[in-house]
């Protein structure tokens, strides 16, 4: 197929050690063609199976916000509806993003980025600092979209697996052994499916030990439900971090497709060149309206936070009583092992109309629950106890 990449960008491509029959599947991937559709075949078949009717359904499978967007941010985005005949109806709608987001995290501006989600710049990420023959490295079990980037582009993966002897954390020093001459070490934290942190200290080991002109990759998705600290504190220092951010999780826009990454300039400029800007400045303008005003809104994001620990702090209260083994969460999700296969367990649930998470391959025995609203816990707790005599 004919590649719309540019001729630098070929060049640049070529020089990694990609060849020219990747170029077609670097193009799909940037356009998000071959993650989507490996992710509805497969993870995401998990997490809405095919023929469901979710109507009145108790929904903990995909790691969702029990609630909307908070109300007024919510009522910025609606506003702005009916000015969305325009591109941007201010002329700095993404100019203000930016600035609210490196308000908030005492950044500058020339290092945040704004996307459709976080996706893109995942996956975009493995184009830029891994090859044929600098591969990537996670945890497992974590978020997949980056194995199945790798997958696609035929460049090295290794997996670490996480231990109960480590509190399931990921290990960054079993990370660099791993690959010490990787492109691009991922770290989620907090961790999906598990909701455990890496402290900031051991991403900083990794960063200072890990081979030049690699990057570490942090997502935090779900950093806003745990106290903390980010690593755009490594950001700040000019590291070679790329840190991603989603609106999907805390601020409950999954539906509205709004992310950040903060890195610096260069590490950015290096993830555009494929295909210059236009997946960074094109965005919705509801979305940005409404994901700008709650990056400020910390009253509520601190409100919210302890809504769902309490809720999570309940059921795992209830968990105890029963027995039942779970790993603890800092996030909105946490994995219990049933210690027997997981998936007749998931399915017992959904004809009780209660959607449960997925399994990872390495851990067949468990299932990831995602932590909705009191009442929704209190509802997964009942028929918990129904399925598990």
């Amino acid at each position: 197929m004919t590649s719309p990449l540019s001729p630098a960008a070929r060049s640049d491509l070529l020089a990694r050690g990609y060849s020219r029959r990747s170029f077609g599947r670097i193009a799909t991937l940037l356009a998000a063609g071959a993650t989507a559709h490996a992710l509805t075949n497969s993870a995401k078949a998990a997490i809405l199976p095919s023929g469901i009717d979710f109507e009145g359904m108790t929904r903990l499978g995909s790691n969702e916000c029990w609630t909307g967007p908070f109300p007024e941010a919510a009522q910025a985005g609606a506003s702005s509806v009916f000015q969305s005949n325009r591109y941007d109806p201010t002329g700095h709608m993404r100019d203000d993003l930016i600035k609210a987001a490196s308000d908030v995290e005492g950044i500058p501006q020339t290092h945040v980025m704004t996307w459709c989600g976080s996706s893109d710049p995942l996956a975009r990420a493995i184009v830029t600092f891994c090859s044929p023959t600098r591969g990537l490295v996670t945890a497992d079990p974590s978020y997949e979209a980056g194995w199945v980037a790798s997958e696609w582009l035929k460049i090295p993966l290794a997996r670490v697996p996480l231990s109960a002897k480590n509190g399931y954390r990921t290990d960054v020093r079993a990370m660099l052994a791993a690959d010490p001459n990787a492109g691009v070490y991922y770290i989620c934290s907090p961790n999906n499916p598990t909701g455990t942190l890496t402290p900031l200290r051991d991403i900083a080991w990794l960063v200072e030990h890990k081979p030049k002109g690699s990057v570490v990759l942090v997502d935090e998705a779900y950093i806003h439900f745990s106290h903390a600290p980010s690593a755009v504190e490594l950001v700040s220092k000019n590291k070679d971090v790329v840190v991603l951010r989603t609106f999907s999780k805390m601020f409950a826009m999954a539906g509205m497709r709004l992310g950040l990454t903060f890195a610096r300039p260069d590490l950015h400029e290096s993830m555009m060149r494929y295909d210059g800007k236009s997946a960074t400045a094109m965005l919705p303008v509801p979305a940005m309206a409404c994901g700008t005003m709650s990056l400020t809104m910390k009253s509520a994001i601190d409100a919210r936070r302890q809504e769902m620990v309490a809720a999570r702090n309940m059921t795992f209260q209830h968990l105890r009583k029963r027995g039942i083994h779970f790993i603890p969460s800092e996030a909105n999700m946490f994995v219990i092992d049933w210690k027997k296969p997981a998936e007749p367990i998931k399915d017992a649930f959904l004809q009780q109309k209660v959607v449960i998470g997925r399994s990872w391959p390495i851990w067949p025995n468990a299932s990831r629950i995602t932590v909705g609203s009191m009442d929704e816990m209190k509802t997964f707790c009942t028929v918990l106890d129904r399925i598990i005599a």
